[in-house]
């Protein structure tokens, strides 16, 4: 089956696009062909494959399936991505249904390659059943979780999909592997995503990502995001803060009025093709 795609990044967070697929695919179909075309040394390479169809409610339904075949409820980085490739003409507002919320997309301006996207991603939930995490703490703000072996001050909340904040003072220690130990752990049922941050100031913060399926990523659109209303929660920054990774920053806003959440940076193409699955 020849399968059309596209591949686009967010500061190294990168995405393959299929849209409007040859036959209609079951959700295992979907998962295979991820884990193969997502292979870094004999596929395309990406963080994930975002499945795009048509929709009642939204310019485009987004399925969004991590490199391990996994499903995930959102992606900010995801959503900027599918805003670029359906850039055509003068529209520079989308909106797209996930499997947790309608979000809107608009594009600001473009790059060399691409665009600076913003994206309404919706509103943080702190309820620990909500997110969910198994404690009998209704919220967990800094606060100790058993993980079996260790207990971690945690902030966990749920931004359309699950993650955890851990602060630090510095990423001189082997956080991939922690990252990696935490994902599974018994607390997540659902698995999570692991945000390591550092505060420089009262309007910037260091982030180093564990993404729940793809593992160390360049960047993460949900993950920043997370890490700004954890430590907005904590009183530790302010709700307009720039987001740093190793490979550029994202510009998160919590806004206080209506609680929304908005992400903006750079998206860019990086190529496009036809892959052979079989």
């Amino acid at each position: 089956m020849k399968i059309k795609f596209s591949k686009y990044h967010a500061l190294g967070n990168d995405f393959i696009v299929i849209d409007r697929l040859n036959r209609k695919l079951s959700r295992r179909e979907k998962s295979r062909l991820t884990r193969v075309i997502c292979a870094r040394h004999t596929g395309v390479g990406a963080d994930g494959v975002l499945f795009l169809s048509a929709s009642r409610r939204a310019d485009r339904k987004i399925e969004i399936v991590n490199a391990d075949g996994g499903w995930a409820e959102k992606s900010g980085n995801g959503l900027r991505i599918a805003g670029v490739y359906r850039a055509t003409g003068r529209k520079k507002r989308f909106i797209f249904e996930t499997a947790t919320s309608i979000d809107e997309v608009i594009l600001v301006k473009k790059i060399k390659g691409g665009h600076t996207v913003k994206a309404v991603i919706g509103r943080p939930e702190f309820q620990t059943r909500k997110i969910p995490v198994q404690t009998r703490q209704k919220y967990l703000i800094n606060s100790p979780l058993d993980f079996g072996s260790v207990k971690l001050p945690v902030t966990c909340l749920a931004v359309g999909n699950p993650h955890a904040v851990l602060l630090v003072e510095d990423f001189d220690f082997n956080w991939p592997e922690i990252g990696a130990e935490l994902e599974n752990a018994r607390p997540f049922p659902n698995g999570t995503n692991i945000e390591f941050v550092k505060v420089v100031n009262r309007h910037k913060v260091r982030v180093a990502e564990w993404e729940r399926g793809a593992g160390a990523t360049g960047s993460s659109g949900t993950g920043a995001a997370a890490a700004v209303c954890a430590t907005v929660i904590m009183g530790l920054t302010e709700r307009c803060c720039e987001v740093v990774f190793d490979s550029g920053s994202l510009l998160v806003n919590w806004d206080e009025a209506s609680g929304l959440i908005e992400l903006t940076g750079p998206v860019q193409k990086a190529m496009s093709g036809v892959f052979e699955f079989i």
